[in-house]
């Protein structure tokens, strides 16, 4: 039967381990790519073991690595630096997420691969590049979320800035890298030759800033924290309810119009002063006031149906109970139930973004440490006493 996945028949090698080179590869399995992820023996990828663990692994592992294949080696001796040679030899693309300077200390660097496979497409993720003056720094996604300049944006004015409640920064890097990778390989279509890709976790955070730079440079502005508002677009904010929280955005001309005739207040949507954007900028203290004196006296349920009916884009701030248990997520195929490998059932985020011909699909669950070790040595042409034979000496498992 033919695989119509969008990226069948491209083959990856993952190297690395945790969030932002995982997810690249992640991203590209969901969608047909053969990825082979190599793991140390023994206790495999840290995020086995991160967060909440279900006998033993962390359910986040199930969504990391479905549809990879698992090589157990030990990166660190010179017949698995061997073996990844090998491997490159017959892939596609190559991803990793070393500090810089580790797989050319393995033999590894892209002078290397790319000799051995001139039309290799090699991701590079790391903190800060691998060039300039910080690139030998370690870099986590979190201190890349701050350098980027999103941290200082987070927060209430006056109190410690805060981070986003998930690994933004890496998940950031990893899809300006698969970017990257589509990028490179179309252009691949042209020379037959492979690039490195280069991407920098801090960049990928501030590739995402918005004006902030060309504010500072033209007025010397430098945006703090805002809170639940959006500085200079308004009224669009969080606004208190009975039972909770609505998040509304009136800040279009003829939103404003129609979010003013909802809540009763025909006067300001009437004010010509207030007619534009940066009208309303001015008072964005009042429009506040007003929104939320209404929302105040009324139910979530009751403001949104309200704004609804007006066409006045609004919606609840959703917690992983509601997104659990949503129709639209539901409808959409964002919540996948899944049979893990010891028979329990586990919901799973579904595929983005959505193909028409050619969609996203969970072929496999997340492998075992190694699980597919024997396989992938075999399809080299390795005999199974040669794999016997590296086990023994603990180079794979």
């Amino acid at each position: 039967m033919t695989d119509l996945s969008a990226l069948s028949g491209l083959k990856v090698l993952e190297l690395g381990q945790l969030i932002a080179g995982p997810f690249a590869a992640k991203t590209l399995a969901d969608f047909g790519a053969d990825v082979i992820k190599i793991e140390p023996p023994g206790p495999g990828d840290p995020l086995r073991q991160w967060r909440l663990l279900k006998d033993g692994t962390s359910v986040w592992w199930q969504v990391q690595s479905r549809n990879k294949r698992s090589l157990a080696l030990d990166l660190r001796q010179a017949a698995a630096q061997d073996i990844v040679r090998q491997l490159t030899a017959e892939v596609d693309v190559l991803i990793e997420n070393f500090r810089p300077g580790a797989m050319e200390s393995w033999g590894l660097g892209p002078e290397v691969l790319m000799a051995l496979n001139p039309g290799l497409i090699m991701l590079r993720i790391s903190g800060y590049g691998q060039t300039g003056p910080y690139k030998d720094k370690p870099g986590f996604g979190v201190v890349a979320e701050a350098m980027g300049g999103l941290r200082y944006l987070s927060g209430e004015p006056g109190r410690l800035p805060v981070r986003v409640g998930v690994s933004i920064g890496d998940t950031l890097a990893s899809l300006h890298g698969v970017i990257g990778i589509l990028m490179a390989l179309h252009e691949k279509q042209k020379s037959g030759l492979g690039q490195v890709i280069d991407v920098a976790l801090y960049e990928a955070v501030f590739n995402c800033m918005e004006s902030l730079l060309p504010e500072y440079s033209a007025f010397g502005a430098v945006r703090g924290p805002s809170g639940s508002a959006l500085p200079g677009i308004a009224p669009t904010n969080a606004y208190v309810c009975q039972d909770g929280s609505a998040l509304i955005a009136g800040n279009g001309d003829s939103i404003f119009k129609r979010l003013m005739r909802t809540i009763e207040r025909e006067d300001l949507g009437a004010d010509p002063s207030l007619a534009n954007n940066a009208g309303r900028v001015a008072r964005v203290e009042e429009l506040d006031a007003a929104i939320g004196a209404w929302t105040a006296q009324r139910t979530v349920a009751e403001v949104l149906a309200a704004l609804d009916a007006a066409a006045v884009p609004a919606g609840r701030i959703y917690t992983v109970q509601d997104i659990a248990h949503d129709p639209h997520y539901l409808a959409r195929g964002m919540l996948t139930e899944v049979q893990l490998n010891d028979g329990s059932r586990l919901t799973l985020p579904g595929m983005v973004p959505k193909l028409s011909r050619t969609p996203g699909l969970h072929r496999r669950n997340a492998p075992d440490v190694g699980q597919d070790t024997d396989a992938v040595l075999t399809e080299l042409g390795i005999s199974p006493e040669q794999i016997q034979a590296l086990r023994e000496r603990g180079i794979v498992a």
